[in-house]
């Protein structure tokens, strides 16, 4: 039955055939953008309008018939690919058989026996359970990319390409896709291989460190806001990519990281580990040397942890006490539990990372010169940011917009600027 379904949606091929028909020449021709360039000269010649909209427009959505294969888990991708269903694109949730998203078992709270996390960010979605370990399951994931716009991910750098799944792999069975990946740290880098969650992230980017009380000890925030703000990044991410896909006829590669948990003091700072299943609090129980804990009844599953979060708390925070949080970070290398130190601001802006990153760009300010100011936190595999422009001062560019946007000539920008219906600021 899904094979036959498959085959049917191959012929027609989804938005990006649809929109992009091959004709005789073998060009590609994008009836969406004709459909947009007639919506917009529909009122006589070619004046824009903004009279009422055709009939049954009401009902259209801006992605409908976009089609995302959706390989998140957690936060921020489901947070990312909720808001694309809620344009009208046909999210297509690819779970493992079983067990699920991880944020499944996320509770208390449940409504019945479904997490609330889980519910909160997952509407308008379809799920399909596949073991992509399987190599018949890797094939599916294959053969849907083919006919989707969008596939997104959130897997550790490197993991999805072992079984097939990495960019270069859906490139050449789908060169039209537009392939994001959310990651802790990025693609490349002295971090690359450390997993993310959203308060490791916290932590890591200083946000911990400014949160809370002057004097006291460092607050995550009461949401998960790296992983919100992520989601979003990467949801604006996607559309411009789908934008920039009209524009060149293929796909790219778009590479979204939550640094562009409970903390523990150590002997001289903190650290933040996130254990996000049951394997991975085993894990930690290993490295603090504590297996009685990960064998004890009580802390057996998320939700008994929950139940009993005081008196886990208190044995994990008396045993990270014990070491220097240099110490610790040497221990979790590697382990693929999400770690990470709680940075100062100072500390952020020379962490490796934050610097491989490029998440600190330099430009030359007319007034306060030479500056470093937070970059963007998203990464395009067929085009670089532009060379940062320093914010304006007010005015600076008032002439250069009157004559080069709206045409104005010189003697007509004189008399505006004689009797100060604008005003340019001059840079020396």
């Amino acid at each position: 039955m899904l094979r036959g379904g498959l085959r049917r949606t191959r012929r027609c091929g989804g938005l990006w055939r649809s929109l992009h028909p091959v004709g005789a020449g073998g060009s590609a021709a994008p009836r969406c953008l004709r459909a947009l360039s007639a919506a917009f000269s529909s009122n006589g010649g070619g004046e824009r309008s903004g009279g009422a909209p055709p009939a049954g427009a009401s009902n259209v959505k801006p992605l409908d018939g976009v089609k995302i294969l959706d390989l998140t888990r957690v936060l921020a991708g489901p947070f990312a690919t909720m808001n694309l269903g809620d344009l009208g694109a046909e999210v297509i949730k690819v779970e493992r058989p079983g067990a699920g998203d991880d944020t499944r078992a996320w509770g208390p709270p449940f409504i019945g026996a479904e997490s609330v996390y889980f519910l909160s960010v997952n509407r308008n979605k379809k799920s399909i359970a596949i073991n992509m370990k399987d190599s018949k399951g890797a094939k599916l994931i294959r053969e849907l990319a083919a006919v989707s716009d969008v596939f997104v991910e959130n897997y550790i750098p490197g993991k999805l390409a072992e079984i097939g799944l990495g960019y270069e792999d859906i490139k050449k069975i789908a060169p039209h896709i537009v392939y994001c990946s959310i990651t802790g740290y990025g693609q490349t880098g002295p971090m690359v291989q450390r997993g993310g969650y959203d308060s490791i992230a916290a932590a890591v980017s200083g946000l911990m460190h400014i949160t809370g009380h002057e004097d006291g000890e460092p607050v995550r925030a009461g949401v998960a806001m790296t992983d919100l703000a992520t989601g979003l990044y990467t949801y604006g991410a996607i559309m411009a990519g789908l934008l920039q896909r009209y524009k060149t006829g293929k796909g790219l590669h778009i590479d979204c990281n939550l640094l562009s948990s409970q903390a523990f003091k150590t002997k001289d700072g903190y650290v933040v580990v996130g254990a996000g299943n049951d394997q991975q609090f085993v894990t930690v129980c290993k490295i603090l040397d504590l297996p009685e804990v990960s064998k004890d009844s009580r802390y057996k599953t998320n939700t008994l942890r929950v139940k009993n979060r005081k008196e886990l708390i208190d044995i994990l925070s008396t045993r990270f006490s014990e070491k220097a949080t240099i110490e610790w970070l040497q221990l979790f290398e590697g382990s693929g539990v999400p770690y990470g130190p709680i940075n100062n601001i100072q500390q952020v802006f020379l962490d490796p990372q934050v610097l491989h990153n490029e998440l600190v760009m330099e430009m030359n300010h007319p007034t306060a010169g030479r500056i470093a100011v937070p970059g963007p936190g998203v990464r395009y595999s067929d085009f670089a940011m532009s060379h940062p422009k320093p914010p304006p001062l007010v005015g600076q560019h008032t002439v250069e917009i009157l004559k080069g946007i709206l045409g104005y000539e010189d003697d007509a920008i004189e008399e505006l600027l004689r009797t100060g219906a604008v005003a340019q600021h001059e840079v020396r």
